[in-house]
């Protein structure tokens, strides 16, 4: 998934690129860096959801072994930061 979404974030880019007129690339540009804005939100709603199934029973220590991060910061995802 990940390779294919590069990808395709590297295929957008070179088409916006080449549009001509700048204040088209412009209002393209600023749709683009919406569309992966708000898939960045969407993946951060995603990790505190799958942080917040993970805490059940268990300390924040150990929620951040298990996704190879601090427990501190394990904490700090399942709050949104």
């Amino acid at each position: 998934m990940t390779e294919a979404l590069t990808s395709a974030i590297e295929s957008e880019a070179g088409r916006l690129a080449t549009i001509e007129d700048p204040l088209e690339r412009f209002r393209e540009v600023r749709k683009f860096r919406q569309a992966v804005a708000d898939g960045d939100r969407i993946g951060r709603d995603l990790e505190k959801a799958i942080v917040a199934e993970l805490k059940t029973g268990r300390p924040w220590r150990e929620v951040g072994e298990l996704l190879g991060v601090s427990g501190s910061r394990a904490e700090q995802i399942a709050k949104g930061r």
